[in-house]
């Protein structure tokens, strides 16, 4: 049955053409990705103007019961163009076509006419009605496509296995999200009540959802990346991307949680994604008023209870405008914690590109912001890389840095610094296990570190004499990754499969440590560059290490990053099972997702603080223990 909103446009088509025109709208779009008309010249094509900007318009034509079948089109045609007004019913002839820009080979593509060579014009001033989201028509959750198989959905690993657009199968837009937005492909649309799900990107465009049901909602207003009721990674397709409005105005700049004015306007897709693209830009009703929380536990006296922070600090130098704001987060955020991780921490000379390897300034830079901050004085160490043999950004080379307050833990003696090629092995000595150097790398020169900053593994020692042992990361980046919303099918995941291999690496080091002691206590953590959610990357680690933010966190509040409309941890921190069953408490602290602008954020990450038992004994005080965990059954995030 035709929607009731619908049926004064239909009677518009009756009065004006009295039968169906001879190629419709909806037989031009179909019932797959791909137009049957494709490449095809038609004529009568008829419609009514619903938008229009420089280089074409969009016409509404009589719709269809098949919901599949799209009843908008996109017309390609600037010189057309300016002689529409919206409105305007129109009769056109021109040429099928399904447009892919030339540099964008993973783009689906967008249904239109092109070479138009006729149109006539029939009346003017007609009536025309959106689509309401969440009342006509309803984004489905879960799932981008039927062909993201595999265990982890559209996280799977292989991917690239399917062409969407070459395989062109019927369009299931109740089940699939490009499937529900390409059957409104050139529709006029309303999303009502939409919420911004992350900063704009650099053309001002934004993520948001509306008034429907979504997964993953975090209490800012977000949508984290989480597990649906069959353990299969949620995808998001009932988020939607939101372009420059049609009449030039300027979309505002929202952030995670904002709410906006609501939104008509129509559905297309460019740029690697489906976008609305408001007819008019929307304006902010409201924005969420909570600041960031600071960690909710202070650093203890205790010697066997360890605070470790972590957080990649972007691209610091000695000179780096951001670090008396990153020295505020360690100070006022986690609390001085007794160990700091950090990544891309770059060398003295920053991203000049001039054979300098030492990071000891950038190091002390930071060291000394936080001494002045708080008083607290953090040692430091790392391990220089070869020049320009780590990734990042040229001359920078980019490492992973412990940081660490010398009154409660420090380096296990011994042993010596190691260098960029020298692999951190298990030794014995009178205190126990050790490292040889401490701290040294991760097996360096396996090929699964090329272009990739190197683990720096360490062994400390309480001040009550226990050993415990920390591996820092930063992986390989996700950098040639394709759009989820693209053709390859699952998406292609940069990197990802160079991020398992470096995964095993860490696994087989850990493993060498739990094969001597298997109650060691083992802390990894850093900058993992992939979501837990593709297991295929993390299996070999998770067999021997553990998440505790699993148990303290909901998991929709696990996140210290977000990209596209989706809030993401890709910065963990997995303990071993002697670690975990001591009792870990761990949040994340929304210091930089929570900010109100991009540019006002110090990091594109947040930083993540836990409080763990390293201690093998259970002489440690026992009020001490009580506390940290009544303190861990109040987590605030």
């Amino acid at each position: 049955m035709i929607p009731p909103h619908l049926f004064l446009l239909t009677l518009c088509f009756v009065q004006y053409i009295g039968k169906a025109p001879a190629v419709s709208v909806t037989d031009i779009q179909g019932t797959r990705f791909q137009s049957p008309l494709a490449g095809q010249n038609v004529q009568d094509v008829t419609g009514v103007v619903t938008a229009k900007d420089k280089y074409g318009f969009w016409i509404a034509g009589v719709p269809s019961e098949d919901i599949r079948e799209s009843s908008g089109l996109r017309v390609y045609s600037p010189s057309a163009a300016r002689k529409v007004a919206v409105g305007d019913l129109v009769s056109l002839a021109g040429r099928v076509a399904e447009y892919r820009a030339k540099n964008s080979p993973n783009d689906l593509t967008l249904t239109e006419i092109d070479l138009v060579h006729t149109m006539n014009h029939l009346s003017q001033g007609n009536d025309f009605f959106p689509i309401v989201l969440g009342v006509d028509r309803t984004p489905p959750i879960g799932k981008l496509s039927s062909a993201d198989a595999g265990l982890d959905g559209w996280l799977s690993l292989p991917n690239n296995l399917t062409l969407l657009q070459e395989a062109d199968t019927p369009l299931q837009p109740d089940q699939y999200g490009l499937d529900f937005w390409e059957s409104l492909e050139g529709q006029l649309v309303t999303i009502p009540n939409p919420v911004s799900l992350n900063f704009p990107d650099r053309f001002g465009s934004f993520w948001v959802h509306g008034d429907w049901a979504v997964t993953g909602k975090n209490e800012r207003g977000g949508l984290t990346l989480t597990f649906d009721e069959n353990d299969v990674p949620n995808a998001h397709p009932e988020a939607i991307f939101i372009g420059r409005a049609l009449d030039g105005s300027r979309n505002p700049k929202p952030f995670m949680g904002a709410i906006l004015s609501n939104i008509t306007g129509v559905v297309t897709y460019q740029y690697g994604y489906y976008y609305v693209l408001p007819l008019t830009a929307p304006s902010i009703v409201s924005s969420p008023e909570a600041s960031p929380l600071p960690a909710s536990f202070p650093t203890s006296t205790d010697a066997c209870l360890i605070t470790i922070g972590d957080y990649n600090v972007e691209n610091m130098s000695p000179r780096s405008h951001h670090i008396p704001t990153i020295a505020k987060h360690i100070t006022d955020f986690l609390h001085t914690p007794d160990i700091l991780f950090v990544q891309e921490i770059q060398d003295d000379s920053g991203i000049r590109n001039d054979g300098v390897v030492s990071a000891n300034r950038t190091l002390a830079a930071l060291a000394n912001a936080v001494q002045r901050a708080s008083g607290v004085k953090y040692e430091f160490v790392s391990v220089d890389p070869e020049d320009n043999m780590d990734g990042g950004q040229p001359g920078g080379n980019i490492r992973v840095a412990y940081l660490w307050r010398p009154e409660k833990v420090f380096l296990a003696t011994g042993y010596g610094r190691g260098n960029a090629t020298q692999a951190a092995e298990i030794t014995h000595d009178k205190g126990g296990l050790n490292l040889s150097p401490n701290p040294g790398r991760v097996n360096p020169t396996n090929l699964a570190w090329d272009e990739t900053r190197k683990p720096l593994a360490a062994a400390w020692q309480t001040t009550s004499g226990e050993r415990f042992f920390t591996v820092n990361v930063h992986f390989r980046s996700k950098r040639d990754s394709s759009s989820p919303q693209g053709n390859a099918r699952p998406p292609v995941n940069g990197h990802g499969e160079e991020r398992r291999l470096q995964a095993n690496v860490v696994a087989d080091f850990v493993e060498s440590i739990l094969a001597q002691d298997v109650n060691a206590s083992v802390v990894a953590a850093g900058d993992f560059n992939e979501f837990v959610q593709t297991r295929s990357v993390f299996a070999s680690l998770q067999e021997l290490l553990f998440e505790p933010d699993v148990n303290v966190i909901p998991p929709e509040e696990r996140y210290t990053y977000v990209y596209d409309q989706n809030a993401q941890a890709i910065d963990h921190m997995f303990v071993s099972s002697a670690v975990l069953a001591r009792g870990a408490t761990i949040e994340h602290v929304h210091v930089n997702t929570w900010a109100s602008t991009a540019g006002s954020r110090a990091s594109d990450h947040d930083p993540t603080i836990a409080q763990l038992w390293v201690c093998d004994s259970r002489e440690a005080d026992d009020d001490a223990r009580a506390l940290s965990m009544d303190v861990a059954s109040q987590i605030v995030l």
